[in-house]
């Protein structure tokens, strides 16, 4: 793979062939890209950011085949933290939207939106603002879903991982070994996760961990 320079590149992750290259050619139009990688799936999105510089600009759909809900959105933040991530997609609910801006991204933006709305989505995010499709109506409160979404998005990569295999029932010692790390590094991360979470016991972390996947009972629409 060709070396990539932060300021011209953008990466597109999305598992629906036509409209990842209606993506890449909106992106190459603009003139402020000129590399743009694509992938499927989110293995293969966080394949190509492992050891990368963070891209300009990443463009994320929420229906794909390895991840669910906002999953995806978590992981790709914690991996390129620095990079704003827009959500494209045909799911416009409200509470989505909520959520997923609640959980980092810097835009969510319709899948049958014109080159303009890229444009002006770009545009806002370049200047630290948030875009929001016209329509959304931005809760008065903060919702619970909304802060469970903060909350996740606030762990460490490390905690990150560590919370995903509690998840599949792993000890403390099981996931020492996974990580190769101490079994006391792994009792402070859990400790601090947790405190995150704001919960006291380990079958809560996981319960609000699923949490970030209600969206599987949205259609899988792309």
């Amino acid at each position: 793979m060709r070396p990539k320079t932060p300021k011209g590149w953008a990466l597109i992750i999305d598992d629906h062939p036509l409209f990842c290259d209606a993506l890449e050619l909106t992106l190459r139009a603009m003139g402020e890209f000129t590399e743009v990688e694509t992938a499927d799936s989110m293995e293969a999105g966080l394949s190509m950011l492992d050891g990368a510089p963070a891209p300009a600009l990443i463009l994320l759909d929420l229906n794909l085949p390895d991840v669910s809900g906002l999953d995806g959105l978590i992981r790709i933040k914690r991996c390129a933290d620095k990079s704003p991530v827009v959500i494209v997609s045909s799911v416009t609910d409200n509470a989505i939207i909520n959520g997923a801006i609640a959980a980092g991204a810097s835009g969510f933006v319709p899948k049958h939106s014109g080159r303009a709305v890229f444009k002006e989505a770009l545009a806002e995010i370049a200047n630290d603002g948030v875009y929001t499709p016209s329509g959304f109506v931005e809760p008065e409160t903060s919702t619970d879903q909304a802060q469970v979404m903060a909350r996740l998005s606030s762990l460490t990569n490390q905690q990150g991982r560590i919370l995903e295999l509690i998840c599949e029932g792993k000890l403390n010692k099981q996931i020492a070994y996974d990580l190769s790390i101490a079994e006391g590094t792994v009792k402070a991360h859990v400790t601090a996760i947790m405190r995150k979470l704001g919960v006291q016991r380990r079958t809560q972390a996981v319960l609000v961990a699923q949490e970030a996947r209600y969206f599987n009972t949205l259609p899988n629409s792309n």
